[in-house]
């Protein structure tokens, strides 16, 4: 099969910039599992924070959210977000911590634990010493968005191949030849690698260098948080991101001890201990009584060595892109990244974008210190 590009890994990395090129370029998606999304993705219960992640995500999110708010017709059946405020809160050991997110972040206001507690009735007495607000924040509904962006790669005659996992890869006279495991050989001037935390695997493969990828586990779990009615609480998180919990499907409460341990690629489980201390870090904040786990769940969020994004040709390899490091900030700025990819590949101007590509270029991993 002959393409102009192969993208491989159908997550939301994938999927957008597949989508953005396929108007421009015969353009061929493959992943290796079943259904496309099925790791990190598909586990993501994602929040648009304008004030999550270093400077080049916090540029993607804020040029992603007008995308959000009135996306193309026909794009899904229903709204991609809903308004949530985001809570930050503060011990008094931690008010410093506070004073600087206030400082540095944007839109952010002070709250006394008398307004935290007015927004968030569970908090504990004396539990906090003050807190922040974000109030322009909003719940984004992740398989809507995805769904959306494999739609128009299809619209646009592009084929998705699940169950085919990318294995022997290699460049003869200018083209990517990508034999899947199911014995098909993809052909392309030019490989996306969108692999997420296979990212640095599917280099390999191509014999291209690896940037240093490395995944983190992060768990959470569904708990009910009755008699109180969570659903239009705000989404509140510890400052320093030791633990964070959100409403989820109206009546039940997910918690998370924000972890981030670093592992390596695989279809990760969560640990008890886990989840244990994240109910644990919550129940120090939020009067609420855990009687048991409905649910618990763990995802793989893959990050560059520095934390920043990845996204650019190779510095070495001819025809080799990579789209990868988008950590925990895949969903919120996928519009604008997939717009991005595509400016970068396709040659064109990334426009108000162009503040990072420097900051975001693979390259940088390859340059002496």
């Amino acid at each position: 099969m002959d393409f102009d590009i192969v993208a491989i890994g159908a997550g939301i990395a994938g999927a957008t910039a597949a989508a953005h090129l396929s108007p421009h370029r015969r353009v061929a998606l493959i992943e290796a599992e079943d259904s496309a999304g099925y790791h990190t993705t598909g586990r993501s219960a994602a929040l648009w924070v304008q004030n999550y992640g270093p400077r080049d995500v916090r540029e993607l999110s804020r040029l992603s959210r007008a995308f959000f708010e009135n996306p193309p017709k026909g794009f899904a059946a229903t709204p991609l977000m809903r308004h949530r405020a985001v809570l930050l809160v503060a011990t008094e050991a931690q008010l410093p911590h506070l004073e600087v997110a206030i400082r540095d972040g944007m839109g952010l206001r002070h709250v006394t634990p008398a307004e935290a507690a007015a927004m968030l009735p569970a908090i504990r007495p004396g539990a906090i010493a003050a807190g922040a607000v974000e109030d322009d924040a909003f719940d984004m509904d992740v398989a809507a968005i995805h769904q959306g962006f494999l739609r128009q790669l299809r619209e646009n005659g592009g084929p998705i191949a699940l169950r085919h996992r990318a294995g022997r890869i290699e460049r003869r006279n200018g083209i990517w030849h990508v034999e899947t495991t199911t014995g098909e050989i993809v052909r392309a001037p030019v490989v996306v690698n969108a692999a997420g935390a296979w990212g640095d695997e599917v280099a390999a493969m191509a014999g291209v260098r690896p940037l240093g990828l490395v995944p983190k586990r992060r768990t959470a779990a569904i708990v009910d948080p009755a008699p109180h009615d969570p659903e239009n609480w705000p989404m509140v998180c510890d400052i320093q991101e030791q633990w964070y919990a959100r409403p989820e499907a109206r009546t039940r409460l997910m918690v998370s001890p924000a972890d981030e341990t670093p592992s390596y690629p695989h279809d990760v489980r969560p640990e008890e201990y886990d989840v244990a201390l994240g109910i644990d870090r919550m129940q120090q904040v939020l009067d609420i009584a855990v009687r048991r786990i409905e649910h618990q769940w763990a995802g793989l969020r893959t990050f560059s060595p520095d934390g920043s994004l990845a996204f650019g040709w190779d510095a070495d390899a001819d025809g080799f892109f990579w789209s990868v490091g988008q950590g925990g900030y895949g969903i919120q700025t996928s519009p604008a990244a997939g717009h991005f990819v595509a400016d970068m590949l396709l040659g064109r101007d990334p426009g108000d974008a162009a503040t990072i590509v420097e900051t975001v270029d693979p390259k940088r991993f390859s340059r002496p210190a």
